[in-house]
């Protein structure tokens, strides 16, 4: 039963029996990792804060051989992101992007690309509530790309043109982007040069430097996350919980 010391972000937890947790963490070095922390709802617990949603900690457990669940010994905050996650508008944003994480995200599978993306992510919301849409967008985009879902939108899918900067090209059924040139039939979701510069920006920023970019781009931003939701939700079968009511409020 090797003993891990990893640095890890808190994505969720929730109650097992009367006193202990289950804790989900995203860890910088292995990935994904469900433990259960004994005791952690005692008055006196030893985990203390350290296990409080989207907090940076440095985590200590024993990993057993063929069982999921580790058994967390200790865990050092590093960063605590309480404050933010107060806030109603930023806990709902969070929630969902959490499990997205976690649907779209294998348990005990390195991603160091991962990790910072998700941590940067945390911590732009939580300096600035403001970047709340931008970072959203941006998280969905990564763990789009990441997952090995997100359609290449720099060029027609039909003719393999790559667009210019003005034009606007239309939604497949499939999410592929196709020309005017090519396109038959009724005309189909329209998707300017503008939501594309949005997604060719993420891949290139950090999202700090992402939500300058697209501080003017409000409207865009709602219209992309509509069409992530409905890539993310044909690609796992199922939507992701979490903004539901605000994609459809959007769309009215």
């Amino acid at each position: 039963m090797p003993l891990v010391e990893t640095e890890g972000l808190v994505i969720k937890s929730y109650n097992l029996a009367e006193a202990d947790r289950i804790v989900v963490f995203l860890t910088h070095d292995h990935g994904v990792v469900r433990g259960v922390a004994k005791g952690a709802k005692r008055l006196k617990s030893k985990f203390g804060s350290g296990l409080e949603p989207f907090s940076v900690v440095q985590a200590t457990y024993f990993q057993k051989d063929s069982v999921e669940l580790v058994s967390i010994q200790k865990t050092d905050l590093i960063q605590s992101n309480f404050d933010a996650a107060s806030d109603p508008d930023f806990l709902q944003k969070f929630s969902y992007l959490g499990d997205l994480l976690l649907t779209l995200s294998p348990p005990h599978d390195p991603n160091e690309t991962l990790y910072r993306m998700v941590r940067a992510c945390v911590e732009t919301a939580s300096a600035d509530r403001s970047t709340l849409l931008s970072t959203g967008v941006y998280f969905e985009l990564w763990m789009l790309r990441l997952a090995g879902y997100l359609p290449d939108w720099g060029h027609c899918n039909a003719c393999g043109r790559e667009f210019e900067v003005a034009e606007i090209a239309n939604l497949q059924v499939n999410f592929h982007l196709i020309c005017p040139t090519c396109r038959r039939g009724a005309a189909t979701r329209p998707f300017d040069g503008v939501s594309r510069s949005i997604a060719a920006a993420a891949r290139k920023l950090g999202p700090g430097k992402f939500a300058e970019f697209s501080s003017e781009k409000h409207d865009a931003l709602k219209a992309l996350s509509i069409i992530l939701k409905l890539i993310i939700a044909s690609s796992i079968g199922r939507e992701v919980t979490g903004e539901k009511s605000l994609a459809i409020k959007t769309q009215g």
